[in-house]
């Protein structure tokens, strides 16, 4: 089986797998939105973008280059290696809980009043609601979460894509859906929300240890005859730390955006808005599971310094995640609509925004995995000035055009950030390192070949 045949075929299989833990997230969403309230929906999503962050955050962006170093030291029978870098990952987790949950409890208490109110006055109302509300919940999300970050990413770099994702995509759907059904059974209409998050963050921490153990018993099993590197933890925290920025413009983008804009819409509007980027993050992950199928072979070939195989496998990875990203547009214009009502009529203003948001797919596509080479070639940050211009563009954007253009405003800022971000990260790799990550030099081959 040719590369592009293997990267579609199983990026259709972990899409699919996405697509059933999404529908089932979608149905409770809407149950969300039409048995409690619009407004409890976006309390709802507004603590899962807090969430999201903190996990992110935790692991000092190990997570993101752990697919990475699993896929070199398992080249190189450095099975110890391996061993080393993930006990550093995970202690980045318990320290970062610790003082969490230190925090929380003094913020909580009467001696951390003052303190609190402080806090409060730096942060938007719907924000300080979430902190003030179902901050134990979210730390015990947070820390299960981060866990499964660093798992998934370890298991893809292994070659086991399917187990490194199950967690995420098929378990956490199943969790929701049942701490949902238990809160709709057992709790009183202004408490529900509070129990459906102490039964999520409770399962979830479960499934985190299973998947753990899971990682653990893989690298076990890896072959440690290759040589020690002495050096290695000063590379991990070279490559660790700007991955953290380069997550935030990518997998975290509509976290942040969600909290920016939780100061300019009520909680209704802003249901809306963040309902519309789940079901981006949907179709984006089709996009994203091509190339996480891809990664492992590509960090191989950088790894034995095969230039020619590397663009290769990058140009087929950019062919096929392009291909897919106009696929989904087409699907999304289509049915898009038909989606969004499931959450209720008002939810239907959410249609062309939604079309707006897929278009940056196409864009992602086209320009390829910039950040990716920066890193391979030891310069990951050089990505930072293009995330921090595009953060600015994204704020710049949602100050001016969400109070005109409401819904609409806050995707085309969205798509902006995307576009600044993209076309500034492909320039930048392409000056750095002389490699045109983008989709053209693989399409130009082909057609001159033919």
């Amino acid at each position: 089986m040719n590369v592009k045949t293997r990267l579609a075929s199983q990026s259709s299989i972990m899409f699919g797998m996405r697509l059933v833990g999404a529908g089932m997230i979608v149905v409770i969403q809407a149950a969300i939105a039409r048995l409690w309230s619009a407004e409890i929906l976006g309390e709802f999503l507004l603590t899962m973008a807090v969430v999201n962050l903190l996990a992110m955050a935790m692991p000092l962006g190990f997570q993101t280059v752990a697919t990475y170093f699993a896929a070199e030291y398992r080249a190189n029978d450095q099975g110890h290696m391996l061993s080393r870098f993930i006990f550093r990952a995970y202690s980045h987790i318990l320290i970062a809980a610790t003082i969490i949950f230190v925090a929380g409890v003094y913020l909580s208490s009467n001696a951390g009043v003052g303190a609190a109110q402080f806090f409060s006055s730096l942060i938007s109302d719907d924000i300080a609601f979430v902190f003030s509300n179902f901050w134990m919940q979210g730390a015990i999300l947070a820390c299960a979460v981060g866990v499964v970050f660093i798992n998934g990413a370890v298991l893809v770099g292994l070659k086991r894509p399917y187990a490194g994702y199950a967690a995420e995509v098929l378990f956490r759907p199943m969790l929701v859906i049942g701490a949902f059904v238990l809160a709709l059974a057992i709790a009183d209409p202004s408490g529900r929300l509070d129990v459906m998050l102490w039964a999520f963050s409770l399962g979830y921490g479960l499934v985190a240890l299973v998947h753990f153990s899971i990682v653990l018993s893989s690298v076990r099993r890896l072959p440690a005859t290759g040589g020690a590197v002495e050096n290695d933890n000063a590379r991990w925290w070279r490559f660790a730390l700007p991955w953290v920025l380069i997550d935030l413009a990518t997998s975290f983008f509509f976290d942040i955006d969600i909290i920016m804009l939780s100061g300019l819409m009520d909680k209704s509007t802003l249901a809306i808005f963040a309902v519309c980027t789940r079901i981006f993050s949907l179709v984006a992950f089709g996009v994203t599971a091509v190339y996480a199928v891809a990664l492992p072979d590509i960090f191989e070939s950088a790894a034995k310094s095969d230039d020619k195989e590397f663009n290769r496998k990058v140009g087929d990875a950019n062919l096929v995640a392009a291909a897919l990203s106009l696929v989904f547009l087409g699907v999304i214009l289509i049915v898009g609509p038909f989606i969004l009502m499931i959450f209720g009529p008002d939810f239907l203003a959410g249609a062309m925004p939604l079309a707006i948001l897929c278009l940056a797919l196409v864009v992602r596509s086209v320009f390829g995995p910039a950040a990716l080479v920066l890193s391979i070639n030891d310069r990951p940050w050089a990505s930072v000035p293009a995330i921090g211009v595009s953060m600015v563009a994204l704020g710049v954007g949602n100050f001016y055009l969400v109070p005109i253009w409401g819904l609409i405003g806050a995707a085309l800022s969205a798509l902006i950030a995307f576009v600044v971000w993209s076309v500034l990260m492909w320039w930048t790799a392409l000056k750095i390192t002389g490699v045109d990550v983008s989709v053209f030099p693989r399409l130009h081959q082909i057609i001159t070949q033919r």
